[in-house]
């Protein structure tokens, strides 16, 4: 779905959640009439279920094809006439020798629209209203001026121009209050994040020692060698570069005779800073077991014969404990942010499903109701399987 340019891409829904949402008691359980989904008591009305699939097919329509974002219609489940109608009319004349596709396959084409467009939306509506119960009971709470300040600064920089806000809402399919909610949402989810992080980036010392001491490679920078070489197509060739050397001839005048390594070639031969590893396995065992200044080689190689000689070497160089502490407390200190994230985001989940109750024919992942996996996805606050406001999926709260 279209939606501003902020620093993370979140859903869009309205900024009067109660309002649009829904809030009513279920009495004995289901879903009301009028809804899709209830999430404890309050309820998904259709009508916002209907608003967000008209957004996302004006999206998806409009990055393909700006014009027909003008035209997109959802999907007209369950018979799909007028959208089986639309692709016959649109689709590209079929190769020479192939059959024009059928009106069922038409009709296939058009329920994996709708059941990708429903699954999105779905999910969207059912999260945004996962998190703004969330915030209520972690007594977060963020004032409507607050947003409408974010917002007209982002106006500021986005649409300078006058008209373009109104424009783009527009080509969207959004109101302003769809926009206004989406950046609720987002900094719901920023302060919830906030709070639940608060104070897991403490690192002791002690733990800062020990992270050092278990993985002392990742502070350490290996040998690394320059060289000069020419690479040859023959053991001859390579031969007749390596006597040119030893007769005094510049590294310059042979390489650009002899090699056939376009990028060293160009200059005169080097080859700088090359670690183990870096080189074909026969060149790089005969690098670094040859000397300092000594000219080597010929060497035979997949790639061809080698002439080379080592001009420098860099020794290995070890950080002390002291010049790798702040990158390792700032590696604990995420490690332990993101194992708290996790932890609140797996109980957020399961807390919710048991609440979120779904219609027949609106049945999600995150429905109760869901048809059962066997491998589940743990998702945290806020996220959008995929219907979030630039497509992406979030995961954390």
């Amino acid at each position: 779905m279209m939606a501003l340019k902020t620093r993370t891409a979140l859903p869009v829904v309205s900024l009067l959640a109660v309002a649009v949402l829904g809030v009513s008691a279920c009495g004995g359980g289901g879903v009301p009439g009028n809804s899709v989904a209830t999430v404890g008591d309050q309820t998904i009305k259709r009508d916002t279920f209907d608003h967000w699939m008209k957004i996302i097919a004006i999206s998806q329509a409009g990055q393909s094809n700006p014009a027909a974002a003008k035209t997109a219609q959802v999907p007209d489940a369950p018979d799909f006439k007028q959208c089986i109608a639309e692709k016959k009319k649109t689709a590209a004349k079929p190769a020479k020798g192939q059959p024009e596709p059928t009106d069922a396959q038409y009709k296939t084409q058009c329920q994996q629209q709708y059941a990708q467009f429903r699954d999105q939306v779905l999910g969207f509506l059912i999260r945004s209203t996962w998190l703004d119960q969330e915030a209520n009971r972690l007594k977060v709470k963020v004032a409507d001026k607050t947003i409408v300040k974010q917002i007209d600064d982002i106006k500021k920089q986005q649409f300078a121009q006058k008209g373009s806000y109104e424009k783009f809402l527009q080509n969207a399919g959004l109101t302003n209050e769809d926009v206004l909610y989406q950046q609720r949402i987002r900094e719901l989810q920023n302060q919830i994040t906030t709070k639940v992080t608060k104070g897991k980036d403490k690192v002791t010392d002690a733990q800062i020692a020990a992270y050092y001491n278990k993985n002392k490679s990742r502070f350490s920078s290996p040998e690394r060698r320059d060289l000069r070489i020419v690479l040859t197509k023959d053991k001859a060739k390579a031969a007749q570069a390596k006597k040119a050397l030893d007769s005094g001839q510049s590294w310059k005048a042979v390489a650009k005779k002899y090699s056939v390594d376009q990028a060293s070639k160009s200059k005169g031969g080097a080859l700088p800073g090359v670690a183990k590893g870096q080189q074909e396995p026969a060149f790089d065992k005969a690098i670094f077991a040859a000397k300092k200044g000594k000219l080597t080689g010929p060497v035979k190689t997949q790639f061809g014969w080698y002439v080379f000689d080592v001009t420098k070497v860099t020794p290995t160089k070890q950080q002390t404990l002291d010049e790798s502490k702040t990158s390792i407390k700032q590696i604990l200190a995420s490690q332990n942010q993101q194992a708290a994230l996790k932890k609140f985001g797996d109980d957020y989940r399961n807390r919710y499903k048991k609440e979120t109750d779904c219609r027949k024919g609106y049945v999600v992942d995150d429905c109760k109701n869901a048809p059962k996996k066997k491998a589940a996805t743990t998702t945290a606050p806020a996220g959008t399987s995929g219907s979030g406001a630039q497509g992406t999926t979030t995961t954390s709260p």
